[in-house]
Parts: C-alpha cells; structure tokens; sequence
C-alpha cells in the first residue's frame, strides 16, 4: 500500500499512518493525549514517541487530565527515572501545566477545532515538497493556547496536533489514506 513519505517500514509506524494519522479527532481525552505527545517529541523524531506512548498512557494515568494536573513534583521526580518515557523534566512539567490549562478552559475540543473553523481542512498535496511545517492557523493555535497558559505548543507542535488529529488532512495523493479521508483534488 503506498504511504505518505515520512512513514517508515516500521510496522508501529505503519499502522499508527494507516489508522490513526489525519483521522478527525474530538474526543477530548485523545486530543489531550495528543497534544502532551507532541510536545514530548519536540526535538525528537515522533517514531520514539510512539514506541514510548503505551508507557506514557501508563505513568500518566491513562492520559486522565484531571489526575496528570494533579501530578506532584515528587511524582515528576519519580517519571525521571523511568526509561520507559523521554526524560525531560521541562516536558514533564510541562504535561502537568498543560493539563492544569486544559481544565481552565470551557471547551478544550472546540478551542482547539476553532483553529480550522471546526472542521477539516482537506489539503491536496501532491508530494512531500508542498507539505508544509507550520501554517498561519498553527501559528494562530499556538498563541492561543499559550495565552491560555499551555507551554511545548510551538507552531511546529500546533500543525503535527492538526495533521494527526485530522483538523487538516495532510496525507498526499499519492498514499492510499488520501482516497479515504481526502475529497477529490479541484
């Protein structure tokens, strides 16, 4: 099956490209999974978050918003010496200010989805050259959810949130996904 260019051979990556990537997303808890992964890849390639996302789920209880804001330091100091995870206590603590941000605000899954006008934007990329890293509506996400507190939510952080979460589709015309959740190129 053709596949969009950055997917590897990798089969985690494979399904993780195949059934996940560029599917609209409003559950609130995914989203909020999402969001505190992509800022844990910052600097890293997604493929070692991904290996390292059932851990995650794990330490940070199941992605549980409420229970990750109420995370103590020593618990932060304790995630430091698991393995498992990316080490990193500014992401750490970042995880835990994002999530205490994410329960100030009325409605997180559509403060999020308002960034596109609360509904996909269908790309119609022919090849990797014309995928960009960051978009005007990344940027916009990216100082709102710093205005509302949020930290690891850079532009290029904002437009990997959009793509994986379907709020844009992004898979290229010539991957077999685009067929599936793409309209047809005008």
């Amino acid at each position: 099956m053709p596949r969009c260019f950055w997917c590897t051979e990798d089969p985690l990556y494979m399904a993780y490209h195949d059934q996940e990537w560029g599917v609209p997303l409003r559950d609130g808890q995914r989203l909020f999974e999402l969001l505190l992964l992509e800022g844990f890849q910052a600097g890293l390639s997604w493929i070692t978050v991904l290996k390292k996302r059932e851990r995650y789920r794990q330490v940070l209880f199941g992605f549980d918003v409420q229970r990750v804001a109420q995370m103590s330091d020593a618990e932060i100091d304790e995630l430091m010496l698991d393995p498992g995870i990316i080490r990193n206590r500014l992401k750490l603590e970042a995880a835990r200010r994002n999530a205490q941000a994410w329960l100030e605000l009325d409605d997180p899954v559509a403060f999020l989805w308002s960034f596109v006008g609360g509904v996909p934007k269908i790309n119609h990329f022919a090849d990797r050259s014309e995928v960009p890293a960051v978009t005007p509506e990344a940027e916009a996400m990216s100082r709102g959810l710093r205005k509302a507190g949020f930290t690891f939510v850079g532009p290029t952080i904002c437009y990997a949130l959009m793509q994986a979460s379907g709020m844009v589709m992004d898979h290229t015309r010539d991957c077999d996904r685009y067929s599936s959740l793409g309209s047809p190129a005008p």
